[in-house]
C-alpha cells in the first residue's frame, strides 16, 4: 500500500488507525462522511468534523470531508424508522456500513488513486485459501466489531485494512496519545449516531413520514388481553422495563405482532428459542448455500452476543439456524451472524421469526 485513504470519525480509534498507517511509511488521506446533522447543528459521533480536521492536523495529513446527508437518509435513517413502525428492531450500523460508508469511501479512493481505505475497527480482513475475502474477530473479544460488518461485500474486503484487530482499547489510547492526538481520551458513543439523546421513541414520532401505529391490546400467550399499549414502535423482543402495565409479576414482551396491533407478553422463560429464521443473506467466507445444505457454525444474535454452537440450513430460500442451546430473545430486524472454529465470518442475515 502507497496512497490509503483513512475515514476518521473524530474519535480516538479511526486516529489511531491513522497515525499507525502513517508510521508504516503509507501516503496517509483523512476522510470524514458528513451522514446527519441535527437540528441545532451538532454532527453524527460517527462524523464529527472538528474533531477529525483537528486529527488531521496533528498528524499533518491532507483531509476532506464528504456530505452524504441525502444517501444516508435514504438507506439508513428512513428504512430505521419503518422498520420500528413495522414491528421490527433494526440495527442502523449495519445497514450503513456496506451502503455508505464503504461505498463512499472506495469512491473517494478511486477519485484520489488511492489503494485502499483503512478503518479503525476492531476486526481483521482476511483472505482464505479459497480465494474468497472474510473477517477474523479481534483479539481482544469485548471491543470485536465483526457484527456489525458482515454486509460488506467481497469487493469491499478486498480493499479494505484495519490496522487494530490485535491491540485492546487501553492500548490504542496510548499510542494515541503518544501521538499527541487530540482526541486520545475522548469518550466512546454508545448511542445510535443520529439519536444522540437515546430517544429513538422520539426520533420516530418526529420523523415518520406515515401515521403512527395506534394504541393496542398487550395479551398474553395464550391472546388474553392484558392491557392496552401506545403503539407497537415503542417496544422490543425482551423488554420488561418501561411498559406501563402492572401484572404482579415480570413481564417481558415476547413477540411483536404489527398486523393485529398486539404486543405479546410472557415471561424471562418464554424468550429462549432454539430456531432462528434469517433472510436478506449475506455470504462472506463461504460462497452461498444450496437448498438444504447444512453447515455446522457458531452463531450469535446480537453485537453482545456470545457465539453459540449451532446448525444452519438453507430451507425454502431462507437460512434456519437451530442452537444447541436455546438463546433468548431473539428479535426480528435483527442480525444473525455465523463463525466458523477460527472464528471467522461464514455468513449472516436478518432475523425474521
Amino acid at each position: 500500500m502507497k496512497r490509503v485513504i483513512v475515514g476518521l470519525s473524530g474519535g480516538v480509534d479511526s486516529a489511531a488507525a491513522a497515525y499507525l498507517m502513517k508510521l508504516s511509511g503509507c501516503e496517509v488521506i483523512g476522510v470524514t462522511l458528513k451522514t446527519w446533522v441535527a437540528a441545532d447543528g451538532r454532527d453524527s459521533r460517527c462524523c464529527e468534523i472538528d474533531d477529525a480536521r483537528a486529527i488531521a492536523s496533528r498528524l499533518d495529513i491532507p483531509y476532506y470531508a464528504v456530505n452524504c446527508t441525502a444517501e444516508f437518509a435514504r438507506c439508513v435513517t428512513k428504512p430505521f424508522v419503518s422498520e420500528y413502525l413495522c414491528g421490527r428492531t433494526p440495527n442502523p450500523c449495519i445497514v450503513c456500513n456496506p451502503l455508505i460508508k464503504w461505498t463512499k469511501l472506495l469512491e473517494v479512493a478511486d477519485n484520489l488513486n488511492a489503494d485502499c481505505i483503512v478503518t479503525g475497527h476492531y476486526a481483521e480482513v482476511v483472505k482464505l485459501e479459497s480465494g474468497r475475502f472474510t473477517l477474523a474477530q479481534a483479539e481482544h473479544l469485548e471491543k470485536d466489531q465483526t457484527y456489525m460488518l458482515y454486509r460488506l461485500s467481497q469487493q469491499q474486503l478486498s480493499r479494505t485494512f484495519m490496522p487494530l484487530s490485535k491491540l485492546s482499547k487501553p492500548e490504542v489510547r496510548r499510542l494515541a496519545e503518544s501521538a499527541g492526538i487530540p482526541v486520545a481520551n475522548k469518550p466512546d458513543s454508545q448511542e445510535i449516531c443520529f439519536i444522540p439523546d437515546n430517544d429513538h421513541i422520539g426520533y420516530i414520532e418526529e420523523n415518520a413520514d406515515c401515521e403512527l401505529p395506534p394504541e393496542g391490546d398487550f395479551v398474553d400467550t395464550e391472546g388474553n388481553v392484558l392491557g392496552r399499549h401506545k403503539g407497537i414502535y415503542r417496544y422490543t423482543i425482551g423488554q420488561r422495563k418501561g411498559l406501563g402495565i402492572s401484572l404482579g409479576e415480570r413481564a417481558f414482551v415476547r413477540e411483536i405482532d404489527p398486523e393485529n396491533d398486539r404486543v405479546v407478553l410472557g415471561s424471562n422463560q418464554s424468550l429462549f428459542t432454539s430456531e432462528v429464521y434469517c433472510d436478506e443473506l449475506a455470504f462472506m467466507g463461504i460462497p452461498p448455500l444450496a437448498e438444504g445444505e447444512k453447515l455446522e457454525c457458531m452463531a450469535k444474535i446480537r453485537y453482545q452476543h456470545k457465539p453459540q454452537k449451532a446448525l444452519a440450513e438453507m430451507a425454502d430460500g431462507r437460512l434456519r439456524i437451530t442452537f444447541e442451546q436455546p438463546v433468548r430473545a431473539a428479535t426480528p430486524g435483527q442480525s444473525a451472524v455465523l463463525y466458523d472454529d477460527e472464528r471467522r465470518i461464514l455468513c449472516g442475515g436478518f432475523i425474521t421469526r
